[in-house]
Formats: structure tokens, sequence, C-alpha cells
């Protein structure tokens, strides 16, 4: 039995917490009987770690990203020094990163100074220390936190924590919403995010913005600014769960509820864990995304100024698409596999083509290629 420490400083954002924790659940799937730690960046939900029985401990390291640290060294002090493994987060050595985000560099060259590991330093996914690919990540939440209502529900995250105009309007979401209600008029609908302003993700919605929504002929259940464990739990009581591309919706796959992701954006979905998903994928000749770092047009849509791939137009057009995915979710007669199977051809035909545009975690894709 050794000790190991995932060190998986990143962005803030929740997706990245779960994505440290599925690293590491991959790891002590090859190493059950090793002790795991994680060290994340404290804005992030280091809190998740919580919900991990494999992970042994848990350490919030304070220390800027966006620009560089004078005092890296006393704010990794706080670390034990002492492990057999290291694994660290691989962007560290992605040099468009550090450039990027300069604190990045100066926090891991913090570590490397302060860490003092028995073997090498490797990366998540190394062999060195053993790993296994496509691991089910299940975030356990505590008993006394989980809903048993019991009724259907399809709980809706309107946005994220990027600009505005990357996710769909008030009034696109009145549209799917009244969509949703005509073909499923059994099911509650609830609203998850964050109207509150701190350290953490927040979602880019107004509370004028928050109150069209809950105003909704279908009277939707608000659990905004609610916190995470409940907010988690919500989720993990639902039939699916609704959004465009969110780190939140990693959470919501490792607490075992269908995702149900209105593509398009910078990002494409990358994160699979054994649980039904689908992406709706837009017409990319239309409504150009998957920009990743890269930029998008922004346009005077008829809901305000919008990325094409985020305008009612574009909903409009795949409002169908939008149910019927709902519908197969909700009622479990779509299987991963097939998931898989048939999301990877349509986003290599959405960019063109292109197999190098392509990339998941654990690279899924490459088996479905």
């Amino acid at each position: 039995m050794g000790r190991a420490l995932v060190n998986f400083f990143y962005c803030h954002p929740v997706g990245h917490a779960v994505e440290a924790l599925y690293y590491a659940n991959g790891h002590h799937a090859a190493n059950p009987d090793m002790e795991f730690a994680v060290a994340l960046n404290a804005a992030t939900a280091v809190e998740l770690a919580d919900f991990c029985p494999f992970i042994s401990a848990k350490y919030a390291v304070d220390h800027p990203l966006l620009e560089s640290c004078a005092d890296s060294a006393q704010r990794v002090a706080h670390l034990p020094r002492q492990w057999d493994w290291v694994i660290d987060e691989s962007r560290r050595y992605q040099d468009f990163q550090l450039q990027l985000f300069p604190g990045l560099k100066d926090y891991y060259d913090a570590t490397d100074k302060h860490l003092l590991p028995k073997h090498p330093r490797t990366v998540v996914t190394s062999p060195k220390v053993g790993y296994l690919r496509r691991q089910q990540l299940r975030l356990v939440l505590p008993d006394e936190a989980r809903s048993t209502s019991g009724q259907r529900t399809i709980t809706i995250m309107p946005g994220g924590s990027s600009e505005p105009e990357l996710y769909p309007s008030v009034e696109s979401w009145l549209m799917i919403m009244d969509a949703l209600t005509e073909a499923y008029p059994d099911a509650r609908l609830v609203l998850v995010g964050k109207l509150a302003r701190t350290d953490r993700t927040s979602t880019t919605l107004t509370e004028t913005d928050l109150a069209r929504l809950l105003a909704h002929r279908s009277g939707p259940v608000n659990c905004f600014d609610r916190g995470l464990t409940e907010q988690l739990a919500t989720v993990e009581a639902s039939d699916v769960f609704v959004s465009p591309h969110t780190g939140f919706g990693m959470a919501v796959l490792a607490v075992g509820t269908p995702w149900l992701a209105l593509s398009g954006g910078r990002w494409f979905e990358f994160f699979f864990n054994g649980v039904p998903f689908r992406s709706i994928i837009p017409d990319t000749d239309r409504f150009p995304s998957y920009t990743t770092f890269g930029s998008l047009p922004v346009i005077d849509s008829d809901d305000g100024p919008r990325t094409p791939s985020m305008t009612k137009e574009r909903f409009r057009a795949d409002l169908d698409r939008i149910v019927a995915a709902a519908g197969e979710l909700r009622d479990g007669t779509v299987s991963y596999e097939q998931c898989l199977s048939e999301y990877f051809p349509a986003l290599l035909d959405a960019n063109g083509g292109d197999k190098s545009r392509l990339w998941s975690i654990d690279a899924v894709h490459l088996d479905y290629l």
C-alpha cells in the first residue's frame, strides 16, 4: 500500500474538479490498496471529494491562475510533502496553457520544490502508477441530502459562467419549456443554478431572467442558489438534466442522471461516464460552433446578441430533436453505448470530418471513429 497525491490545480469550474476525481478513480481502480488524496484549486468544488469513498484527503489551494504569483511557496506549504507518488495535471506541460494562465506555471514550479515523492513525478492516466480507462465515477451523496419525492422531474440549468451570448436566451428557454411541458405533462420542471456572485462559478443569468422563467405556465420549482450538494441531490432525483454545455453537467453524470446537452458554443461534450446522454449538435454550417479557446461571431438575433448556435432560430430548428431526446433519456429507451456510437460520428461531421479536432477524456472517441 502506498500514498498518492493527484495534484490537479487548474481552472475553477466544477467540471475540472470532476475531471480530477475521475482520473483519481481510474488510478484507484488499478491500485485498490493505495491511498489517494487530491489537491484542487480552492475556488472549485473541492467538497466533491467528500463524496468519493476512495479519496482519503482533499487539499484546497488558494493560488491565482490568471496572473503570476510571488508567494507560491507559502500558498502550497500546507500540502504534505512526503508521498509515494505525485500525479500531476498534464496541462502543466502544455505551453499554450502556461501562456494563458501564468499562475499555473508558478504553482507547479512551487510544488516541484515542495513535494517529495518516492517515485519520479508523473501525470494523470500514466501507466507508471497504473491506470484503468473508462471507470465510472459515482459521487455518493449523503443520505440526508437525497430527495425522495418520486415525481417525474426534468431539471434545467439555463446557463453557465461564461458570457451570456454563449447560452440560450430566456425566450429560447421559454420555447423549450413550452415544448417539454406539452410533450411530458406529468413532468415537474426544476431550475438550478447560481445567481450569487462569489469566487465560485455562477450563472450569467439575471434576477429578471430567472423571474421570467419561474413564471412559466408549468410552475417550475426554484432551486437556484441552494448549496451544491442540495442541487446535485435534486438532479440525482431527476429523470433527465437539460442544459447548454457546462462543467456542472459532468457532475450530473457523476450522480447517475442522464444529461441532455444543448450543444454548441465553443466546447463540445467530452466527458463520458457510463450514463446515457444526448448532445443536440447544431448544423454547424448554419450555426458555427466548437472553436474551443477561439472566439465565435456574435450576431444581433431576434433574442439579443448571441453566438449563432445559441439563437432562438437554432433552437426552433432543433426543437423536435430536443423533445425526443428528453423523452428517450427520461424513459430509459436509449443505452449508453448507443449514445456513444451515435454521438461521435455526428460530432465528426459537425467538425468537417477532421478527426484531429476531436478529443475526449480517456480518449473514448477513438473507440467509435
